[in-house]
């Protein structure tokens, strides 16, 4: 098998594009090595074993056609974006041609050139808005959804806030849109959290490894309060690097069950973290004092997602197996070693 990993240096597109290594898979990565550690992915990969890297944008039709018709893959991981709701804020525009555009130059390529390969898209929970049509509880630690108590289906109504939410919604439905009018085997899966090693994360994207980097700067004596949005009593569900690699490659090997479907993934409510919870997993682990100051809430932050994992679980099978201080710990471990 032949397989392109667009965003093929980021967090998950490294992770996965390791395991691709690992198994033999004819690997191509497409990247343009702008977001932070992408790089130090790149050498990390370049160390595992051979496959072909091209350095290009996703906004730039001629490089996407060029990647299609050359390589002519077999199945494609779609995972380049723009992955921040605060800099789809800044730069609505540039949020837009990443998402919106980028992804219209790969199916229209795929569409022209490569109508068998199969497209599994990296889509976003922020799709159904800020969740504030339910009726939430308010607990010492953390929200609960009264309404969703053990998750939010993809019957949720569909609701673009932000210019990150319209952007990747707009994405996420012309996949969909591809699957239907034009034949072409598109998946869409709507993520909550996810976190793991190879994860550079920012106060922006990945809030989890962000923490965990907080953590070791306490932990390495730093005394410095760090700063978090709202009251911390927010919750997502967290879902490990290992337990995304298992999904997705499984998902692979059942395009023709879920073509043109889309699933909302992530850990489900067994692995559901607020910030304040979070927090104490890692002080209870590293033996620190986690000491934070409160921002405003973040626009459109939802306060409980948790994925309703049944529909893509009696499709082929997944579930997701590393616990969420199994997780954590894991994610310290890595973000402290580097």
């Amino acid at each position: 098998m032949k397989l392109l990993i667009t965003g093929g240096c980021g967090f998950l597109g490294s992770n996965l594009a390791s395991f691709a290594l690992s198994q033999g898979i004819d690997l191509i990565v497409f990247d343009n090595l702008s977001r932070k550690g992408a790089t130090d992915n790149l050498h990390w990969l370049s160390s595992l074993g051979k496959f072909e890297f091209i350095h290009g944008d996703i906004r730039n039709k001629n490089d996407v056609t060029r990647l299609i018709t050359k390589y002519m893959p077999d199945s494609c991981f779609h995972l380049a974006g723009q992955v921040a709701m605060t800099t789809s804020i800044d730069n609505p525009f540039m949020d837009f041609e990443i998402n919106v555009g980028g992804t219209l130059n790969l199916l229209e390529a795929v569409r022209q050139y490569n109508s068998n390969c199969n497209i599994i898209y990296s889509s976003t929970n922020k799709v159904y808005g800020d969740l504030e049509q339910y009726k939430y509880n308010e607990t010492e630690t953390r929200y609960t959804c009264i309404d969703k108590p053990n998750g939010y289906d993809e019957s949720t109504q569909l609701d673009f806030h932000s210019p990150y939410g319209c952007s990747k919604g707009a994405a996420d439905q012309y996949m969909l849109d591809y699957a239907r009018i034009f034949g072409l085997n598109t998946v869409v899966f709507r993520h909550s959290s996810m976190y793991g090693g190879r994860q550079f994360a920012t106060y922006d994207q990945g809030w989890v490894g962000w923490f965990c980097q907080k953590a070791v700067e306490i932990k390495n004596g730093s005394n410095k309060p760090f700063t978090i949005s709202g009251n911390g009593k927010q919750v997502r569900d967290v879902l490990h690097a290992e337990d995304m690699i298992s999904l997705y490659f499984t998902a692979l090997a059942n395009v023709s069950k879920i073509r043109g479907n889309a699933f909302n993934i992530g850990g489900t409510i067994v692995n559901s973290l607020s910030l304040l919870e979070l927090f104490k997993l890692l002080e209870d682990y590293c033996n620190i004092d986690m000491r934070f100051t409160n921002l405003p809430v973040r626009e459109s932050d939802q306060r409980v997602f948790v994925a309703d994992i049944k529909k893509i679980t009696n499709a082929i099978g997944w579930i997701p197996k590393v616990s969420a201080k199994n997780g954590v710990q894991k994610m310290y471990d890595w973000t402290s070693s580097i």
